[in-house]
């Protein structure tokens, strides 16, 4: 197999691996959000206009979407993504200080400290992923890496509910 077609069979094998966690949730969640899977915005938005089967993909599409050139094997990481990155780590960290209140009356203490914890561990390992990418110049691997972190993150755990479900 060429490098050409690995790179595009690999890129599409990981973009689509952010299936798993809404699935996960289409499939096994149907009451409350939990520790392991919070009801990120992203997907909970979308499925409260009753779109929820829709919001599934939600995560995918941003994926392939924000950098199409993985598909093509780019290496270089684009502005727009050091921009997002750094606009959902302080858009998270008010996110959690807006809903801490009702985090903790709604989910319980346990649940927003986890919450909060993973996204911290999180939001410390894309920090660190992006300035290695910074430091050592671009790649390919390390590219595709970040966004998978970056989309798994977001689909996953950032922006997660706070609150009494309607």
């Amino acid at each position: 197999m060429n490098t050409a077609l690995q790179t595009k069979v690999v890129t599409s094998a990981v973009g689509l691996s952010l299936l798993l966690p809404a699935l996960c949730w289409l499939l096994f969640v149907h009451e409350a959000p939990s520790a392991l899977y919070p009801f990120p915005a992203l997907v909970f938005i979308p499925a409260l206009l009753g779109l929820r089967q829709a919001a599934v993909v939600v995560p995918v599409v941003g994926f392939f979407t924000w950098n199409p050139g993985l598909v093509g094997g780019d290496s270089v990481l684009p502005r727009r993504s050091s921009i997002l990155l750094l606009a959902a780590t302080l858009l998270n960290v008010l996110w959690f200080i807006v809903g801490w209140k009702d985090g903790v009356s709604m989910q319980g203490l346990r649940y927003t400290y986890w919450v909060s914890a993973v996204n911290a561990v999180w939001i410390a390992l894309l920090w660190m992923l992006f300035g290695k990418m910074r430091k050592a110049g671009p790649s390919f691997k390390v590219n595709l890496l970040f966004h998978w972190m970056l989309f798994a993150w977001i689909a996953w755990y950032a922006f997660p509910f706070f609150g009494e479900l309607p």
